[in-house]
């Protein structure tokens, strides 16, 4: 692991979600640069959820964590207390929720406003960098191919057709425009990051669910594919760069697109036959044509003021796989494997809910009668969210 220059004096900061795929990179990081680091995560004494944070090196003096949870009031009271930035990367879920307007939705919004409650009786609290989602930026009926900051989700249309992971978009979209009000009412500076599919090496215990879809080529998981038949990618090591970057910037602030490589699912596949031949990967996705169009996020206005993307779509894939390998939840090979033996590597359909941080694929498409309608955020297994606190 690097280690960066330490910032003198120390700076206190509160990272939200901090035992997920974003949130522990985020953290080590941040240990790394010689932050004081107030973790939060819904369960501290839960030893297998926390002990990849724990571990860390400087965890030992510069590391603390603290339970919170974003659907009780003034829960972020006392980890925020001291801190002069706050990286919000939890966010509440459940794409089951027979009420998602009450279950999903409101609590997302209630919980970040109360977290930025919790900023303004710190008194300390200087900036909030937060943990958006792709989602805020596409989801349309249309999609076109380049999108930036300026680009914002059709809310109508999420609520009209109702795709798999609606309210999880609605919840985003609308959090961000009241906590950026609620912010600018209390002198706080509002940072918002963009990330696309988030794919690389980490240190949680458990499969991270952006990878879930990211490895469906190798784990011949078909539901996913749609996902990534035009996908955006960032690297979990730039995104967490990104993160300290806009917060270390002094005039940063608003919407920033993290996104570094534009890719088909063909060219995915491709790559992964070329670099790890020990993989039975398709040549043919049913229903997604050869020379499907690449949809491009923009990272242009990140990327001019200074920003650069350090890892290639080859490095990210890497990491992921190699980490993953490492950690026995995924095969060195799939060549000469049975069919049925290889659908074991699939995720059962029930659908993924807590409340944590973010790290799902941020967006794909479903094929209905009216030709491009957006979808995304596929079914998540519970035995792949046991990590998450």
């Amino acid at each position: 692991m690097e280690t960066d220059a330490l910032p003198l004096p120390a700076t206190t900061v509160c990272v939200t979600g901090a035992s997920g795929f974003i949130g522990s990179w985020l953290v080590m990081r941040l240990l790394q640069r010689g932050y004081i680091v107030h973790a939060t995560v819904r369960d501290p004494e839960n030893r297998h959820k926390v002990k990849h944070l724990l571990e860390l090196p400087r965890a030992d003096t510069n590391l603390t964590l603290w339970k919170a949870d974003m659907t009780v009031e003034g829960s972020f009271d006392e980890a925020i207390h001291g801190c002069e930035g706050v990286f919000h990367v939890a966010t509440p879920m459940d794409f089951e929720s027979k009420d998602p307007e009450n279950e999903v939705i409101k609590p997302t919004i209630e919980g970040f406003l109360s977290l930025i409650r919790s900023c303004t009786k710190a008194k300390t609290v200087k900036r909030i960098v937060f943990t958006s989602s792709a989602g805020t930026v596409n989801v349309e009926e249309h999609q076109k191919s380049v999108y930036d900051e300026t680009d914002n989700s059709d809310l109508d249309f999420i609520y009209s057709k109702k795709m798999t992971g609606w309210m999880y978009f609605a919840s985003k979209i609308l959090a961000e425009k009241v906590a950026w009000e609620a912010a600018k009412e209390n002198n706080i500076v509002f940072i918002s990051i963009i990330p696309t599919l988030v794919v690389g090496p980490f240190i949680m215990p458990t499969f991270p669910p952006s990878l879930i879809t990211a490895l469906s080529p190798i784990t011949g998981n078909e539901p996913h594919y749609s996902i990534i038949d035009q996908c955006q990618y960032v690297h979990l090591g730039d995104l967490c760069e990104a993160h300290i970057f806009l917060y270390e910037y002094p005039n940063a602030e608003g919407r920033y697109i993290c996104s570094s490589h534009d890719a088909t699912i063909y060219d995915v596949a491709k790559m992964i036959r070329d670099k790890w031949p020990e993989y039975d990967i398709p040549t043919e996705f049913e229903d997604i044509e050869k020379d499907i169009p690449v949809v491009s996020f923009s990272s242009k206005k990140l990327i001019g003021m200074g920003f650069t993307f350090k890892y290639t779509l080859e490095d990210m894939y890497t990491g992921a796989i190699e980490t993953c390998r490492e950690k026995g939840l995924l095969p060195h090979s799939t060549k000469n494997q049975a069919n049925r033996e290889k659908k074991k590597l699939h995720l059962n359909s029930k659908k993924f809910h807590g409340h944590d941080q973010e790290e799902l694929p941020a967006i794909g498409k479903e094929k209905h009668s009216n030709g491009q309608v957006n979808r995304v955020l596929s079914d998540i297994s519970e035995n792949h969210t046991n990590g998450r606190v």
